[in-house]
């Protein structure tokens, strides 16, 4: 693992930062990363080291999207700047870029800082400063903290809640079964077995691994031992690929169900390489349009942003995923207002009412701090995911697990949310 942090210099303007204080209140002349013309915010991602595949592309994808905007005269004609930190999704790495971008670079926000490991060891540090740290790219119910962190906030649905719906599916489509479970070894993990087992009881064996160690040989041979015939994952994609290539040379054919933030086929293929066809019947869950789905309205504004201004890379979710984010995020900044300050982001967030391009909605409330409500099931047929169900919502609770009846919304004419 990469254990110097490297900088990716992403910057649409010029820089040109305001006073360093950490003022939430007043006025937006005298808030930081906050000029007339400017926005300065910043995010920590793992650019490199064992969560780089896929992930990597979600920072360049929410800047893309910036700079259409940026393009289309900004946000009350301020323009987005967006300083991209890569912490190799090591925490001793995202300690020191985010004290930097707050300390030295004075930005605005924290959006979208990736990883449950590497994002909730900078919690207490980004409360004492009080940034706002929105839209965490995790789905930890650390985030959701309204009363201990009142300036952070989530964006993918959490982890329970994940666990939760991908179990009801076990429960009725692989009733009488061995269910098994392999997770990330911290909250990714912890979360989502705890919602697993809420619907499933006790699964038949369990697993976990580090991301420092890419060899889940014993982990998988456990399961395979253990006859497990389902097993579910919680893991990042290198992981996804490393459990599913590994199971299949030691002759191991459960059936396998995959958390969103480790599913996407197009990062899993290239991983995989020729053992690609392993990902045939694999089924997961998302909340996004899928980015194969080239009528859906979204993804046809994604793919005119990601052609103009992001270089034209393969359009997969982690894109669509990228450019969702900087959607919300700017519709945080209009709902805010033209005299921009941190105390008035958290207040627009919290006023809730955003509709995007997800299936369910975002629950933001001044209780409630976690993201996106629920998801839709997805399988992958002929190298690509397609959503079949309808989507669900449900807690992280004993709530029940119940259809959605939220309609998608339509992305404005110009793509650009409207103040």
């Amino acid at each position: 693992m990469k254990r110097t942090a490297s900088v990716l210099a992403v910057v649409l303007l010029a820089a040109g930062c305001s006073n360093g204080t950490s003022n939430s209140g007043g006025s937006s002349g005298n808030t930081p990363g906050v000029t007339d013309t400017e926005i300065v915010v910043g995010t920590h991602m793992p650019l490199t080291g064992p969560a780089a595949a896929g992930y990597s592309k979600i920072a360049p994808a929410t800047k893309a999207y910036f700079d259409y905007v940026n393009a289309n005269g900004g946000v009350n004609g301020r323009k987005i700047t967006y300083k991209i930190m890569d912490d190799g999704y090591n925490p001793a790495n995202t300690q020191t870029v985010v004290r930097q971008l707050v300390l030295q670079d004075k930005v605005f926000a924290i959006l979208n800082g990736l990883g449950t490991p590497t994002h909730t060891g900078v919690l207490d540090f980004l409360k004492t400063n009080r940034v706002p740290d929105l839209f965490v790219a995790s789905g930890s119910r650390s985030w959701n903290q309204p009363e201990k962190y009142p300036d952070t906030f989530g964006f993918n649905p959490d982890y329970t809640v994940e666990g939760k719906i991908l179990a009801s599916y076990v429960k009725q489509e692989h009733a009488g079964k061995k269910v098994c479970f392999l997770g990330q070894d911290d909250d990714f993990g912890r979360d989502s077995l705890a919602g697993i087992e809420n619907i499933l009881g006790p699964v038949t064996a369990k697993q976990s691994y580090v991301t420092s160690n890419p060899n889940v040989g014993p982990q998988m041979g456990a399961l395979k031992a253990a006859g497990c015939q389902v097993v579910m994952l919680a893991t990042v994609p290198g992981f996804t690929a490393l459990s599913i290539g590994t199971a299949a040379k030691i002759g191991f054919k459960p059936a396998f169900v995959v958390s969103n933030v480790g599913s996407d086929p197009t990062t899993l293929a290239k991983s995989l390489g020729p053992a690609a066809p392993l990902l045939e019947g694999v089924v997961a869950a998302n909340y996004l349009p899928l980015a194969n789905d080239t009528a859906n309205p979204w993804i046809q504004l994604y793919t005119k942003v990601n052609t103009q201004y992001n270089n034209n890379a393969e359009l997969d979710n982690n894109v669509v995923y990228g450019m969702s984010v900087g959607y919300l995020f700017v519709q945080a900044l209009q709902a805010a207002g033209k005299d921009l300050t941190r105390d008035k982001i958290i207040q627009a967030v919290e006023k809730g009412g955003f509709t995007g391009p997800g299936l369910v909605p975002v629950r933001f409330s001044d209780k409630d701090h976690s993201g996106y409500a629920g998801e839709q099931l997805t399988t992958i047929k002929g190298g690509q995911a397609a959503y079949f169900g309808t989507p669900f919502t449900t807690d992280d609770g004993d709530g029940a697990v119940t259809a959605s009846t939220a309609a998608p919304a339509v992305p404005p004419a110009n793509g650009i949310p409207a103040s």
